[in-house]
């Protein structure tokens, strides 16, 4: 989907439509405010409020990361993961909107319903990227595939009102790097004989798995772009980069990928966490905290409900004001998808980490996941309450039962 959460923000105002607009920050009070007026007194209809009544980003002021940016925004080298405050440098001139999550679900579920009812071979990629396998669609080769990628977007476009961009290719790996050739709204072909031509004269980090670390050490080696991976001996990039990687980005610089489209994959964990707009202490910041660990913990829980899983393993993320990280599991006798036994166990983790410096973010985990009803039964490990009587508060793994006091903040 092109430019997914600005696009559907687009959707609620138009007048933004062709200006910098940027996604991010803040919790969603924005449209209250802006329904109100400046003078507080009656309601605006959405489609005409002023542009000059819009929060800019050169206002902003926290600790906010962006998710999404309009095309004309990316012009000023805005982009996705950049902090607020750095592209507010950049484009303080954009209009920044938070992120109304439940709107882009609901738009996700409706652009992914209307590509199974023409392809129903379908990998969800996310909330906003999906793979699509249509080799025994019927008319699924005609132009190369390009009837039927128009078909999808056309369909797409009637029932949301938003547009994406679809590349097509013989496998999944060249299949992505073709989508984002002619964004937005664009269709994008890609042959094996193409390859050289089209994939090579690339950079490196365009390939799906080759992140930031894998772009500067490849850079490091003289190597940029798809084509100069390419021509690397196998044998040397394993010894570069371990046998199983080294093999791995031999096989993708020559376009090979033989993973198929998977319908259906059950998650390994799920997560929700937070950045502060200012940094918070255990102790002097303690009952903010509390509030903000509870309510991730309780998210976490309806996250797990929603989707029908259950978790064994319960763990914290702390990231402190230093941007060190601290990480800590707790893997428990029971599966749980119950916010206050998550809080609990989460509350357990936070027994075993520092508390005495500044914090900047704070997340928590759900791992060890099985679906509701399907959960295997866990003999009682035995000796259990005693050990747990006989370790020491605040010991390393001085966890106690899910029904012991834990709570630091």
């Amino acid at each position: 989907m092109d430019a997914f959460f600005a696009s559907v923000e687009l959707l609620r105002y138009p007048q933004l439509k062709g200006l910098p607009v940027v996604i991010g920050g803040g919790r969603r009070k924005v449209d209250e405010l802006l329904l109100q007026g400046p003078d507080g007194t009656g309601l605006r209809e959405r489609h005409f409020i002023p542009v000059e009544d819009f929060p800019l980003l050169k206002d902003y002021v926290g600790r906010g990361v962006i998710t999404t940016a309009t095309y004309p925004a990316r012009q000023f080298g805005v982009g996705s993961a950049m902090g607020m405050m750095k592209a507010a440098k950049l484009c303080p001139q954009a209009i920044v909107l938070p992120v109304d999550f439940d709107e882009v679900r609901r738009f996700s579920r409706l652009f992914k319903s209307t590509i199974m009812e023409i392809a129903p071979v379908m990998q969800d990629r996310g909330v906003d990227e999906v793979y699509i396998d249509f080799t025994d669609v019927p008319g699924g080769q005609r132009e190369g595939g390009r009837v039927l990628a128009r078909l999808i977007q056309k369909s797409i476009f009637d029932v949301t009102g938003l547009t994406c961009s679809i590349g097509v290719a013989p496998n999944r790996l060249l299949a992505k790097m073709a989508s984002e050739f002619n964004k937005p709204n664009g269709i994008s072909i890609v042959y094996e004989e193409d390859l050289q031509t089209r994939i090579w004269p690339l950079n490196v980090r365009k390939i799906n798995g080759i992140g930031p670390k894998a772009g500067e050490k490849l850079a490091r080696l003289g190597i940029e772009t798809v084509g100069q991976l390419a021509a690397q001996d196998e044998q040397w990039l394993m010894g570069h980069f371990g046998k199983s990687t080294g093999a791995w980005m031999h096989r993708v610089a020559w376009g090979r990928d033989d993973s198929p489209v998977v319908t259906e994959s059950e998650p390994v964990s799920m997560s929700r966490e937070t950045t502060f707009d200012r940094d918070l202490h255990a102790v002097r910041d303690r009952a903010e905290l509390g509030a903000i660990f509870t309510d991730l913990c309780m998210r976490l829980a309806e996250d797990l409900q929603r989707k029908g899983y259950v978790a064994r393993t319960i763990g914290i993320k702390l990231r402190y004001d230093d941007f060190k990280i601290a990480t800590r599991d707790h893997t428990a006798n029971l599966y749980t998808a119950d916010g206050a036994t998550i809080r609990q166990l989460a509350g357990q983790c936070l027994k075993r980490v520092p508390l005495d410096k500044r914090l900047r973010l704070l997340g928590v985990r759900a791992s060890t996941l099985a679906r509701r009803g399907e959960e295997p039964v866990l003999e009682p490990r035995a000796g259990a309450t005693a050990e747990t009587r006989r370790r020491k508060p605040g010991s390393a793994d001085g966890a106690e039962g899910v029904g012991g006091t834990a709570q630091l903040f």
